[in-house]
């Protein structure tokens, strides 16, 4: 076990351990951190805690010092300039004629380096934008080709449920969404209706996905035979929010399916799933939309 602090260098980024150096850290503090990178300004996003030394990445650099009033003021300076920057850099992207699009400038804290986010179809030669850059900006310049969701989160916005973007408000990394989870939670299909501002799937679809295969592992799919208190019959609907069940009877094949409690229902062993699979009930596929 290793006592360390978690570190964030963006305002919702991914957190790294450091070496506290026997100091006594709290949440929000700003600090000075070696890194990769060189030296940066960070905020304390983790205070001391021990952690197994399984899930430190060796080797686990000492915090430099709190961050004093001059650290902070060139950190504003340096914010400052990073819109210069960006300026200058769209008018000589045009220059240039490249088919790329500035999403972020960086500054790094000692200014050794600055980072260029963009964006673009296909990859792109910009070894000339980068020595007129440098020519300009007389430092290390580094070009950096992110996807549409990397750009999403640095740009932030509102999403279709009309709140800020997950990944710009609270999420520190991605994690992988797959349609199969849309079609899991009986949402619509619609590609409109499941994607982000990003044109990538809502991350939100993630959030939930364990609960609904929980659900699914305990509600009956549409096809099954089941026992209900008013007979036998087959399941023609699902609805796993309201753990129900809308069973066709077969003593009354004709009449309007009943709902019951998934808990009042009990499948039929030896009974293989019959007849073509229902759509999911409208209001529970639209709750996203």
């Amino acid at each position: 076990m290793a006592v360390v602090i978690g570190v964030r260098f963006k305002e919702v980024g991914k957190v790294y351990y450091f070496d506290p150096d026997g100091q006594e850290l709290k949440k929000g503090d700003a600090v000075i951190v070696e890194t990769a990178r060189g030296i940066e300004c960070g905020e304390v996003a983790m205070e001391n805690r021990e952690v197994s030394d399984e899930s430190i990445v060796q080797p686990l650099k000492k915090l430099l010092r709190l961050a004093t009033e001059e650290d902070k003021k060139h950190v504003a300076e340096n914010k400052l300039h990073e819109k210069t920057a960006f300026d200058i850099c769209n008018r000589k992207i045009a220059a240039h004629k490249l088919e790329m699009k500035l999403v972020d400038v960086e500054y790094t804290f000692d200014n050794s380096k600055i980072l260029f986010y963009f964006t673009a179809d296909g990859r792109v030669d910009f070894r000339e934008l980068v020595k007129d850059l440098a020519g300009v900006f007389r430092t290390r310049i580094e070009l950096r080709q992110i996807g549409v969701r990397d750009e999403a989160k640095m740009l932030g916005g509102l999403g279709i449920c009309g709140r800020p973007f997950c990944c710009s408000s609270f999420l520190g990394g991605f994690q992988p969404v797959s349609i199969k989870m849309a079609k899991e939670q009986n949402l619509s299909l619609n590609p409109v209706k499941i994607s982000g501002t990003c044109g990538r799937l809502m991350c939100c679809l993630k959030y939930e996905q364990a609960s609904y295969l929980d659900m699914l592992r305990t509600t009956p799919r549409v096809g099954t035979v089941v026992t209900t208190p008013a007979g036998k019959g087959t399941v023609v609907e699902q609805n796993l929010l309201r753990a129900t069940v809308t069973v066709q009877m077969e003593k009354n094949p004709d009449a309007t399916p009943q709902v019951f409690s998934v808990k009042e229902v009990r499948p039929v062993r030896g009974e293989a799933p019959k007849g073509k699979k229902v759509e999911a009930n409208s209001t529970e596929s639209d709750r996203k939309s």
